[in-house]
This record gives C-alpha cells, structure tokens and sequence, in this order.
C-alpha cells in the first residue's frame, strides 16, 4: 500500500480538512485521494514536491482525459543519484495507484505540450535515458531489496533452519546457515551460481570483451560486477560505460605511490597490498558522509563509491607492487581510456601484447569475484564492515585473510606441486606414471593439492571454465604443464575415491589457475595471491553495499568457553 504523506504545490494545494489524513505512517500529512472530489482542478502541466513512505522527492505532473497524473523520480538523495531509467506515475483522483513502468519520450510528449512538459521536467530534475549508470541501476532496486528484508523478518524471523550442533561451535561454523549473502550461492552438487546464473550462463550472457569494442571473447569482470550489484545482465552499453567510468577512477593518489614505493623489496606483496588499500582510507567518500551525519537509508550511496574507487585502483596497486618488487612492469602505472579495466592491468604488468593472457585474466577475475559468504576473505570484509568500518578498511581486513596459506595460498602450491610431478616423471608421462605419484603422495601422509572443497562434491565449474580456456589456445595446448595438468584433472579422481579420505575428489578452481599464469610467463608465486586479492574485490564488496541498503547490524554470535559448554551439555 502507498500512502501520500505530504504534498505542496505553487499553485494547487488543497485545504487541510479537505485531505485525507495518514494515521499509519511516521509521516503524517495531507493525502491526495479525494482532491479533485473537493473542486480542485490542477493545471494541465505542474510541479509538486512530496514525500511518500517509499521514497519520492519530486514529481512533474500532467493532465490527460480528465485525469491526474504524477511522474516522480524515486530518491531522496542527490542529483547525482537520481533514477533516470524508471518512471513511476501515480494516477488521480481515483484511489491512488503507483505503477512503475518505461514510458516512451514520445508518449510523454504527446500527453502535453512539449514546450510546457521540457520546462517541467528540467524543473524537477527528471531525466530520461535509454542506458543506466551503475548507480542507477543499483537505486531502482534498492527499494525492492528492502521491502524483501522487511517481509523475511515479519514472516519468517522465528523459522527455524536447522540447530547448530557442538561441531558447529568448534569446527568453524561449516554448514551453518547463519549469514545473509546477497551475490551468490554454493549448492554441493551445481556449485556457484550469480544471482541464480551458472558460469556457462554468465559465459554466454555477459558482455564481453569484443562486444565493447576491445579484442577479447571472454566475459567482462566489469559485466560479473553489474551482476553482483543489481541481479541483472547488463546491456553491452552499460557495460562499456561501467568499464569507463571505472578506468577514470583508475589513478593511485600521489601519497598511496609514495607508500607504495617505501616499503622494502623483501615484504610480502598481500602485505603491500593490504597497506595500500588501508592508505585509500584518507579519501573514503563513506566515512565522510558518516561524519557529516548521512542518513543511515543513504548509506549505500557512499559505500557504492568508495567500492567503485576500491575496485578501479587495485589493479594499479597490484601493478607497482608487481614493478616494484620484480622488476617487470610499467613503473608509471599508465592508464588507457580506451581499454578495459583488465586490459589496462595487462598493459601494467608488462604482458599487453598477449591476447591470450589479458582474456585470461578477464576470465580469471569474473570466476573469482564471488564464491558464497563464508569464505574467510568474502565474511572478513563483511564481519568489519558490519562495524561501518568503509571499503578500504573492511577489504584491507579480507585481504589479510586472502593471504592465509588456508585460502589464498592454494593454487601456488598445486603449480609447485605439479612441477616437482613433471620433475619426477618427465614431460611426457604415462597415465601410469602419474597414478603412481598419486599414490606416493597420499601414502606419504601428504594431500594432492587442488583437489577438494569443503562445500562441492562435483568438479568446481570454476575450474571446468579455466579448462575450456586452455582448449581454445593453441599456446596453452602446446604447454607440458598444461596439459599435465589437464590429465591429472582424469586420473586423481579415481585415486582419491579409491584411497576413500576425500569428500570432494574432484578438481578445485586452484587445480588449474596457476599452471597457466605460469605458462604465460607470470611465474611469480608470490603474486598469485594478489591477482586473487584484485577478483575477489567484486563480489565482497558488492556485498557491503548489500548490506547498508538492508541495513544490517553488527555481527555479533555468542561465544561459550569449553566449561560453560559442558556445562549446558549437561542440563
């Protein structure tokens, strides 16, 4: 139900006790239902200005066939976050009725007087455009999201989803069902989906390189961004204005290079790079709007572009780090217009000439954004920035996370892993060779690295995805390593099943994604972790943004001490 709480209006304003009153809203005001019912007849083009409980600040109205109706732009923040897409009309003076619809600028036109209908319209800052911003796109829904949060708490808020067990408590909460994540979900069986949508799905929807214009046939990471935020497939225009907007942002401030370039050769590149995106703090656009005492409903204004900022600079972060402690490298971090964000990457790291490389890391980038909440990484970033801690501070936190040996660390040790294997056997090794590794690995109380996963029990389509790569390259078809690889990805199911301690025998995303970097001749083991840190950024910080549209609290779980467990175990 929408309900009017207050109008004004320079030349049509009817009087208090002929307007209905809304006793149910916090904003009690004058209503409009029962307007033209008292004799006042609007001019055929208006203005008005009004406050309603989901949201509008501003309307143009029109006459048409003895009828009233309102156009309204949906946001109470500023010009610059205005919603330019949707157009939402309220029909009068019969009961009113909000539809939110896409009306042709030539329909508008015909309803009135052009001349009369521009004047209005520049008036109250309505526009209309046939291509959203990202900021657009993420204010249209952001009252849906809302409304939803709202119904899951009255409805459902005492649901029971299951008790949470001593194993819980102890083993790292794994499986416990108690944390709101809006990007994606991890099923066993299927594995990651994006707002519902497969990796092949997103391969085949998703903008692309080549539909922007750049050479390239894999999925834009800028496209799994638009995903991320608003659940939608973004146009091929939308997402090369995303890719622009984000390419302007680019540039590191003076300061943060200076950081940068203090630190020494012999300190960890995650530990460079948690720095620096610390240091980006100085310029955070939330912390301060918080301090200038923001709304906490405008929250996610802030947030979204602190995050758009975050993601734009960390590929340059990455690339002085990279130039600074290897050598290799544009050391000025230049930063093409022209090109994509990724492909800018490329062209710091000093491998722009490789076509196959930078779709690579296109590819690489858009798997790697988002693989469900509770990854240590994804809740870090959350967990912090339940506190309102800003972007910069609460994925400084998730790369410090990123860079345990437990998470991030993981396809570096297979590509080691995989080559002390080519060592042993040879290039070229019999499917019998391999086996016997295999099995030298396991008898030796060692795991075979890459393979298992605490949530799938299917072959990560992650990895699937980065293997289809490697089949449309003729380079990579070529690599010993690669195909190496490819063939383990064959046999170590069957060993592992046999040796029956693996849940998941099945390759990891990790199984692959560094035997290529290495191919390509980025062989830096070190720096594999923060290629991670520059993809997982798309999908926990969408997720920030998530959670100050639905205002969620501080995450805050209870604790028991071993006693005080035993000590409820036994009433």
């Amino acid at each position: 139900m929408i309900r009017i709480c207050t109008i004004q209006h320079r030349h049509w304003l009817p009087k208090q006790e002929d307007c209905d009153r809304s006793s149910s809203s916090r904003h009690s005001g004058c209503g409009v239902r029962k307007v033209r019912a008292y004799g006042y007849d609007p001019p055929p083009i208006f203005t008005a200005r009004f406050i309603i409980c989901c949201g509008f600040t501003r309307c143009v109205g029109f006459r048409l066939a003895g009828r009233c109706f309102l156009l309204g732009r949906m946001w109470r923040g500023p010009a610059s976050y205005k919603q330019t897409a949707r157009v939402n009309v309220f029909v009068l003076p019969e009961t009113p009725e909000m539809l939110s619809l896409t009306i042709p600028r030539a329909a508008l036109r015909s309803a009135a007087a052009p001349r009369q209908f521009a004047a209005a319209a520049a008036a109250s800052s309505v526009r209309y455009a046939s291509t959203k911003s990202l900021t657009e796109a993420v204010a249209e829904i952001v009252p849906a999201k809302r409304e939803q949060l709202a119904k899951l708490k009255s409805e459902h808020g005492d649901a029971s989803l299951g008790d949470s067990k001593v194993s819980h408590l102890i083993g790292g909460m794994r499986g416990l069902k108690c944390m709101l994540w809006e990007g994606s979900v991890l099923d066993a069986e299927k594995g990651i989906t994006f707002h519902g949508k497969s990796i092949p799905v997103c391969q085949k929807e998703l903008p692309t390189a080549k539909d922007i214009g750049r050479p390239g046939k894999e999925m834009l990471p800028e496209s799994m961004l638009w995903l991320l935020l608003t659940g939608k497939i973004p146009t091929a225009e939308e997402a090369k204005g995303l890719s622009q907007d984000l390419v302007s942002r680019a540039k590191l401030p003076n300061f943060v290079e200076k950081i940068i370039d203090s630190f020494p050769k012999s300190l960890h590149p995650m530990t460079q790079f948690s720095a620096a995106v610390s240091a980006l703090n100085h310029d955070s656009k939330f912390a301060a709007a918080y301090n200038a005492g923001v709304k906490k409903t405008e929250y996610w204004q802030p947030t979204l572009e602190d995050s758009l900022d975050l993601i734009a600079k960390l590929p340059a972060i990455a690339a002085r780090i990279y130039y600074n402690v290897f050598g290799k490298g544009d050391g000025k971090q230049a930063v093409d217009p022209n090109m994509d964000i990724v492909e800018n990457f490329s062209h710091m790291l000093g491998y722009g000439n490789s076509e196959g490389l930078t779709d690579y890391l296109r590819l690489y980038v858009a798997v790697h954004s988002d693989h469900e909440g509770g990854n240590v990484s994804a809740h870090t970033a959350h967990l912090v920035g339940s506190a309102l801690s800003d972007p910069y501070l609460a994925y400084a936190a998730a790369l410090n996370g990123l860079a345990g040996p437990l998470h991030g660390l993981a396809n570096q040790e297979v590509l080691n892993w995989s080559l002390e294997l080519e060592k042993a056997v040879g290039s070229k090794p019999t499917d019998q060779q391999i086996t016997d590794y295999l099995w030298d690995t396991l008898k030796s109380g060692r795991v075979v690295p890459g393979y298992g996963h605490a949530v799938l029990r299917q072959p990560d389509p992650r990895f699937t995805a980065l293997s289809q790569y490697c089949d449309t390259r003729p380079e990579l078809q070529e690599s010993s390593i690669v195909q190496l690889v490819q063939r383990l990805s064959k046999l170590a199911p069957s060993v592992l099943k046999e040796h029956g301690k693996t849940k998941n025998p099945y390759p990891n995303v990790d199984a692959g994604s560094g035997c290529v970097l290495y191919t390509y001749g980025l062989d830096e083991f070190k720096f594999y972790t923060v290629l991670f840190g520059v993809a997982r950024a798309y999908g926990a910080l969408p997720q920030l943004v998530f959670d100050r549209i639905l205002g969620l609290p501080i995450e805050r779980p209870k604790s028991l001490s071993m006693n005080a467990l035993e000590a409820l175990l036994k009433k």
